[in-house]
């Protein structure tokens, strides 16, 4: 991944094109969160039902922070314990932000900030946020590689970035939509963060 990938990247979510791209888990896909137009486009490459929330994945935990400024203190604190990591965290939505990632339930909103190491490092200096699904049809397991990625996914998308071969499990997931209030969270996917280092990072 080089300096120019991340340029090109960033230009092609400016104009709501859909990106194919190398997270810390899995290929995801990408597209700017408030283009109706590519967000339509992302669901029918991978034939997602549009009822179905994506996550919105920012590449800094602090313009995650900046984009959501009504999380309480408690929340926000969570979000500084997990990531950067391999965890989708859900998170109250008051405002309805981005509410085309959030489809149906715009009271809640899924937030992500990849782990973006070694050859991954330089996309960490993406600065534009993106509504992101992983690069897999409906119901199909997740690439780990680009070559893994459905031909009519990476035929129909505008950039394929090309990182490696990834760790090829996806994030875990968690809902922290009562923890500001109630204390609680619920793990609604197993995944690449094990649950008991979630429970030590909230320690």
């Amino acid at each position: 991944m080089t300096p120019e990938d991340v340029e090109t990247f960033e230009r092609c979510i400016s104009v709501g094109g859909v990106a194919v791209f190398p997270a810390d888990t899995v290929y995801g896909l990408a597209t700017e969160p408030d283009s109706r137009e590519g967000v339509e486009r992302l669901y029918l490459l991978k034939r997602r039902l549009p009822d179905k929330p994506s996550a919105v994945m920012f590449f800094q935990v602090e313009l995650a922070l900046a984009a959501l400024p009504e999380l309480g203190d408690r929340t926000r604190a969570v979000v500084e314990a997990l990531l950067p990591g391999p965890v989708t965290i859900l998170l109250p939505n008051p405002a309805h932000r981005f509410p085309l990632a959030c489809a149906v339930e715009p009271d809640r909103i899924g937030v992500r900030v990849p782990l973006l190491e070694g050859a991954l490092a330089p996309l960490a200096s993406v600065r534009w946020p993106v509504l992101q699904s992983s690069a897999n049809l409906a119901g199909e397991p997740e690439a780990r590689r680009v070559d893994e990625v459905a031909p009519e996914i990476r035929a129909g998308a505008d950039l394929v970035l090309d990182g490696g071969d990834l760790p090829g499990t996806p994030s875990t997931v968690v809902d922290f939509s009562a923890w500001e209030s109630g204390g609680t969270f619920d793990v609604v996917r197993e995944g690449a963060f094990p649950v008991d280092a979630v429970v030590r990072s909230l320690r």
